[in-house]
């Protein structure tokens, strides 16, 4: 038995984009502003100064091929080159830094009719960012983006920047400054090194960024049904391991896999995060439910 996978079946990108609006079609919008809304009114009007539709002069900066033309100050821009806008401040305002893993353990698939772990990824990646760009919350791709954007920021246009994006196969998200107090969505396998996964997570919680953790696997990771001899070939550069018996490695394999998950989990939370575990043979719709009530339920009561 060979365990290798087989080669994905091509989608397109506008094949994807559909499935991401028909996926988020219906799902109530993702209101993660609302404890943030409460904990600025609790500390006063100005307690934290963010980008928004407020009327307080906050900055100046350059203007970007997405924002509207009508947003141009016209007046700063006349003492330069370049053109600018100006923001303003709003309390309630919430930027959300999103990221799907791109190394090559995610292109794993034990059957070829299963999604693989990659476009899984994706899929719920664009799923996400149609409910929060719904919600009116600025997004941003970790890795690509120096701002984070919203308004007439569309799902196509997210689409488009995140499928032209260069691609690490280091398997961990780029490690970058982002505003304090703002969310994250990761989505990956989480199967490298532990050790990397608690680095990048000590980071996110010294700049005070928190979220949701998506760990997504082909259920055959997790139970590992194979029988008799096998031939596994690791997508990573690992080699290959030739097993007489799978079955009789099932117990040990599915207890270091828990032990994996739990220290995962354990680096997540000390950050103030969480983790969602999701199967490819599950539902994308089941998965963006759940994604909504973790992320939600996280975020709210991180800000109490």
């Amino acid at each position: 038995m060979n365990a290798a996978p087989t080669p994905p079946i091509p989608v397109t990108s506008a094949d994807r984009v559909a499935r991401a609006e028909a996926i988020g079609e219906g799902l109530p919008p993702l209101l993660i502003a609302a404890e943030r809304v409460a904990a600025t009114v609790a500390q006063g009007v100005h307690g934290r100064r963010r980008i928004g539709t407020g009327e307080t002069f906050w900055q100046y900066r350059p203007y970007a091929p997405h924002d509207s033309a009508h947003s141009i100050d016209w007046r700063r821009s006349a003492r330069s080159d370049d053109l600018y806008l100006r923001e303003t401040e709003w309390e309630a305002s919430q930027s959300v830094w999103l990221w799907a893993d791109h190394s090559a353990s995610m292109h794993y698939q034990s059957s070829p009719n299963r999604s693989t772990k990659a476009a899984r990824a994706a899929l719920l990646l664009l799923a996400s960012s149609a409910a929060l760009l719904r919600g009116g919350e600025r997004l941003g791709l970790l890795g690509l983006d120096r701002r984070a954007s919203g308004g007439r920021l569309s799902l196509r246009s997210m689409a488009e920047r995140f499928y032209a994006m260069p691609q690490d196969h280091s398997g961990l998200p780029p490690s970058v400054d982002l505003p304090k107090y703002s969310q994250g969505l990761l989505f990956s396998d989480f199967l490298g090194p532990v050790e990397a996964w608690e680095k990048r997570f000590a980071e996110f919680a010294e700049q005070r960024v928190r979220g949701l953790a998506v760990q997504v696997l082909d259920p055959a990771e997790e139970t590992l049904p194979f029988a008799g001899r096998a031939r596994f070939l690791g997508m990573e550069e690992e080699g290959e391991f030739i097993a007489e018996k799978v079955e009789t490695l099932r117990p040990s394999y599915q207890n270091r896999l828990g032990a994996h998950r739990d220290a995962i989990r354990h680096a997540a939370r000390a950050a103030g995060w969480d983790l969602l575990v999701h199967h490819t043979d599950r539902s994308p719709e089941q998965a963006m439910m759940a994604i909504y009530i973790a992320l939600s339920h996280a975020l709210n009561t991180g800000r109490r």
